[in-house]
């Protein structure tokens, strides 16, 4: 027999080594989302989530369920290891074993400049507005802002079924009849890095981060007055939707949305009874199967919730687009036609004007040394002014040029603060060109384009004693060209199914003034102690609420609409060109736009609220359009969480899928058959339906290429009652070009009142 002693060592060692085990297990375990095929659990269960767990522990002793999917998709998502995975996704009823993603953010002058003020009789009434109901799936509220107000605002709609969930720093009575609910979701997110800090962020639906009060309040804020940042852009901020009832999904956290979470947020939003749902998020593309926000999105647009999303923040590269379903409405980020100019005046005399949101004490009529960051750095990249590396003695009492990039924008002044500099100029490089985004800098600044920061750069290298000042900024109307495509913002063509057009429309998403958190400064930096009330930040972040805010506005004058007539009400209705006939420009270039920067062009609320005609879109179109695509009954089920097989005897095309833009793909004179010579013929159908007056409507195309031959059959369209549809033939005969060769068109319906446009895209690639 053992002394007692070393059977107590074994035991304790036994303990140990199945503990270490365990932690070993645990680190290689990531979630994955388990789709289910809900119609295929066998007799033998009586209950779906039996099922889901007998499956599961068929593979796992200790993984659990996470979240329990029902609106969306059929399923669940749990914690496995990639050996655990593999085994689950070989069990009966498994659609899919999809592992998750980690997306990230794309980060009140704005009503006025979209037409919404002098619009505001043609738009729905106080009761109608106040009907609809908008999701937000972001980084939670900031409730005790004054965008929140629910003055006039009658009893929350019956239809909603959602919930307002407490937590430490989140109380029922945060909610009322304007925030009519919030909710958080956050198993995901726990289960990659561990349990949330509740030190360092809220465990709640409140915003720690700003962003997602930016967004809800940029979609449905109520009015409020004497809004501005620092006294920049002042005014009364509202949202697009300012009678709209708000409902929060916590989906994003500190290191990122994790897509378990965000699943889980869009099958509650379903369940809660949204109208529209926003998401200023994404994370890579993949085939629409394997992608979740697609997925989700599906399942809420067959009941009838329209989804906007950003675009992402990719531009001005082609492809780098996310959110490219087309039963998503994508959304790219335009200008507005303001602007917070500043000045900086070197010593020899020469201006030059760059943007700032800064309002502290500056160094006007002050001419001081000027350097540039390379010369008075420890090291090999001191251009970039990344922390530490600035050398005290050479700044002190000195502007710093830092170059653009490395770290945030905002940072760089920090870095040239804490080594004694009185100012900076942050200087764009190759990679950013001429955009300018304005910032709340700490100390005086001003960000200026490629081609001053080179200037002033020059002058610094070539002068003794080289000096400057910077100037006070303000807030500057009427800007012109307004609006351009922001550079930042993600471009097409469509890096998944070419022959859908994305983006579908841009937006203002630049210099946006909105709703932030209490509990973050304006820069988002832990140094920087200010807070405010509203901010100024940009991105198709900011873009995609605006457009989330204008469907709700069409949602509540035509309640019947469908998610995709809501869409092409936008497109068609948006504008490609100035008032002077001119061509939207694009920021990145200087140069006119094209479809691929701005999709239909730029958002017009009031004409898309009376368009005439719409491209309709029904579940089986876009069935149709799946199977064109040549998946699987599997993969449709993926997608749609319906059986469907397609039809062996029918032609599905891509070219007759009822979208209200047009894509061609064309023979490039690199393809197969090569040479100039060879010409393709394809053919597009397309069905409008009339949503208006009765009337004839007449086609014309606009700007056609010489290389295309663009004949539309029949020319004219005649509808004599609502909801009648017309179908017609579009022709294309083009001559091959060299691969990457794209050219433009547009083509208008129109009956002397209403001008239904869709653009033309032709992209030589095959």
């Amino acid at each position: 027999m053992k002394p007692l002693k070393l059977k107590l060592l074994e035991i304790s060692l036994f303990f140990f080594i199945l503990c270490f085990t365990q932690v070993i297990a645990e680190q290689y375990r990531k979630t994955y989302i388990i789709h289910m095929d809900k119609t295929n659990m066998p007799e033998s269960f009586t209950d779906h989530l039996q099922w889901y767990d007998s499956l599961l522990k068929s593979v796992s002793d200790s993984a659990s369920m996470l979240y329990i999917y029902s609106n969306v998709i059929h399923g669940y998502s749990t914690r496995l290891t990639a050996e655990e995975a593999e085994a689950l996704e070989e069990q009966q009823g498994i659609l899919s074993v999809i592992p998750e993603l980690r997306y990230e953010l794309h980060t009140t002058r704005t009503p006025q400049f979209l037409g919404l003020e002098k619009g505001s009789a043609v738009f729905p009434t106080f009761e109608l507005a106040s009907c609809v109901i908008v999701g937000v799936l972001d980084t939670g509220v900031w409730p005790e802002l004054k965008s929140f107000n629910d003055k006039g605002l009658g009893p929350v709609p019956e239809k909603w079924k959602g919930e307002c969930e407490v937590g430490k720093t989140f109380k029922s009575s945060s909610c009322n009849k304007k925030l009519i609910g919030a909710r958080y979701f956050s198993k995901g997110y726990e289960g990659a890095v561990g349990p949330i800090n509740e030190t360092v962020e809220s465990k709640s639906p409140r915003d720690d981060d700003g962003h997602g009060t930016h967004t809800s309040t940029t979609a449905a804020g109520s009015a409020v007055s004497d809004a501005s940042l620092f006294g920049f852009a002042s005014g009364t901020a509202r949202g697009m939707a300012t009678k709209a009832r708000v409902a929060i999904y916590k989906v994003c956290w500190l290191i990122g949305c994790f897509g378990s979470d965000v699943l889980a947020a869009m099958d509650k939003a379903v369940q809660d009874g949204v109208d529209i749902m926003s998401l200023s998020l994404g994370g890579g593309v993949s085939k629409y199967y394997k992608d979740i926000i697609a997925i989700g999105a599906f399942s809420a647009m067959t009941h009838g919730i329209l989804i906007s999303c950003s675009a992402g923040n990719g531009g001005p590269y082609p492809s780098d687009m996310v959110n490219v379903a087309p039963w998503i409405t994508t959304v790219g980020a335009g200008t507005l036609d303001r602007d917070f100019p500043v000045s900086v005046t070197l010593g020899d005399g020469k201006k030059y004007s760059g943007v700032s949101l800064y309002n502290g004490k500056t160094i006007l009529n002050s001419m001081v040394p000027i350097v540039y960051a390379a010369n008075v750095s420890n090291s090999s990249i001191g251009n970039l002014c990344l922390p530490r590396t600035l050398i005290p003695a050479k700044v002190a009492r000195k502007i710093v040029v830092c170059d653009r990039g490395g770290i945030e924008r905002a940072r760089k002044g920090f870095v040239v603060k804490d080594a004694g500099g009185v100012g900076m100029i942050l200087a764009n490089t190759e990679f950013f060109g001429e955009e300018l985004v304005a910032d709340a800098h700490i100390l005086p600044s001003s960000a200026v384009g490629e081609k001053t920061g080179d200037a002033i750069k020059k002058y610094i290298s070539t002068e003794t004693n080289p000096t400057a000042t910077i100037g006070l900024a303000s807030t500057e109307l009427g800007v012109q060209p307004s609006p351009v495509v922001a550079a930042f913002s993600s471009r097409g063509p469509n890096p998944i199914t070419m022959e859908i057009l994305k983006p579908d429309i841009i937006a203002p998403g630049v210099n946006i003034l909105a709703g932030w958190t209490g509990a973050a400064a304006p820069t988002g930096l832990d140094e920087d102690k200010r807070r405010v009330n509203f901010n100024i930040i940009s991105g198709t972040s900011m873009s995609c609420p605006h457009v989330t805010g204008i469907s709700a506005l069409l949602k509540a004058a035509h309640p019947d609409w469908s998610p995709a007539a809501i869409r092409s009400a936008l497109m068609t209705t948006a504008y490609s060109a100035y008032k002077n006939g001119k061509t939207i420009q694009d920021e990145a270039t200087g140069q006119p736009a094209t479809p691929f920067d701005y999709g239909a062009g730029h958002v017009d609320p009031v004409d898309a609220l009376d368009p005439g005609l719409v491209y309709d879109t029904t579940v089986d179109d876009y069935l149709d359009f799946l199977c064109a695509l040549g998946y699987s009954s599997s993969h449709i089920k993926r997608v749609t969480n319906r059986h469907f097989t397609c039809d062996s005897s029918k032609n599905y095309s891509l070219a007759d899928f009822n979208y209200p833009s047009i894509s061609v793909p064309l023979q490039s004179a690199s393809g197969k058959k090569r040479g100039a010579s060879v010409t393709s013929t394809l053919k597009y159908s397309r069905t409008l339906t009339n949503v208006g007056s009765p009337g004839t409507y007449k086609v014309s195309v606009v700007s056609p290429p010489k290389t295309v031959k663009i004949s539309v059959e029949p020319a004219s369209l005649c509808f004599s009652k609502l909801k009648e549809k017309k179908s017609y033939t579009v022709t294309f005969t083009a001559s091959s070009m060299p691969s990457g060769t794209a050219r433009f068109a547009s083509l208008a319906w129109s009956d002397g009142k209403h001008t239904v446009t869709s653009p033309i895209a032709f992209n030589w690639t095959r």
